[in-house]
């Protein structure tokens, strides 16, 4: 929380911005959580003017709906659940196609509803979101780091003899100078899969991961029934998954160890591999298939 405090004028401004009203959200809670976000940027009071300039190029909305959950307002969280649930659900399937990761998103909205108590208060990992990115953007971060948390307490406490366990902080600053050839051996490999998939497949995961359109919407599109949609999803990620994985060790003579940290470069460095820009092409390719085919709620 900064030391010192945000002017109640702009304080005002900003909730209005946000449109904070809308959640009932009392003044104080996000007063509160534009000082912390200052807080975290500002080691000192600063300019008011560079105050100003910081907190009003935050994603205000997405901080108010965020502090509304926090404390509990059932507007705010049915509309929380409604919207970035399945965005959320999503990234998951994109960590792991295998299902592994749906857990872990199942698991966040508990830290996010705040079950866990500290000094007797309900305490929700919503206070940690301060705005400098959008909600979406931060929720498929906390999930990647959960997932990569995982791994490596995975991989300390099965795969390696308790007195050989390496310094997993060092072990990640050591594979550093590799994260940028690593990522972009993994955007090429993952270009070149796309590109060998049938022309429905890509169709399905354009419609899907660079229009947002939900499983039933495909379904009309493609006249197929709303799980026939889930499953060839299912199988269209499991077949990158393969040909990347082959990409890499045919062409890259890469090692089982080398792909796996190919596939973690890609989720610590969250966004590095943004599959709805990587689907540009589709949205090209497929354009003629779109039109005749575009379901009800579709952008052109």
């Amino acid at each position: 929380m900064a030391s010192w405090r945000i002017p109640d004028a702009l304080v005002a401004r900003l909730y209005e911005t946000a449109r904070a009203d809308r959640w009932a959200l009392p003044v104080a809670p996000f007063a509160a959580a534009l000082e912390r976000s200052a807080g975290n940027t500002f080691a000192a009071e600063p300019d008011p003017r560079a105050l100003e300039r910081h907190l009003t190029s935050l994603h205000l909305e997405d901080l108010a709906l965020a502090c509304a959950c926090a404390a509990g307002h059932e507007s705010a969280w049915e509309h929380f659940v409604r919207e970035h649930r399945p965005l959320l659900y999503k990234a998951a399937a994109a960590i792991d196609p295998t299902g592994g990761s749906r857990e872990l998103a199942d698991s966040l909205y508990g830290e996010l509803f705040g079950l866990a108590e500290r000094d007797g208060a309900r305490r929700s990992l919503f206070e940690y979101f301060h705005g400098r990115s959008t909600l979406s953007t931060w929720l498929r971060a906390v999930l990647a780091q959960r997932h990569v948390d995982r791994v490596r307490s995975a991989r300390r406490f099965e795969e390696l003899p308790a007195e050989e366990a390496p310094d997993l902080a060092r072990a990640s600053v050591a594979h550093q100078p590799h994260a940028a050839r690593y990522v972009e051996l993994m955007r090429r490999a993952v270009v070149a899969a796309v590109a060998r998939l049938t022309p429905k497949d890509r169709l399905r995961l354009g419609y899907y991961y660079a229009h947002d359109l939900t499983l039933a919407q495909i379904g009309r599109a493609l006249k197929e029934h709303e799980a026939t949609v889930s499953r060839n999803l299912a199988r269209a990620r499991r077949d990158i998954r393969r040909d990347v994985e082959r990409q890499l060790r045919d062409r890259e003579r890469m090692s089982p160890s080398e792909i796996e940290e190919c596939f973690a470069a890609v989720v610590e460095d969250v966004g590095s591999l943004d599959v709805a820009d990587l689907l540009g092409g589709v949205r090209k390719k497929s354009q003629e298939d779109r039109s005749k085919e575009r379901p009800e709620g579709a952008s052109a």
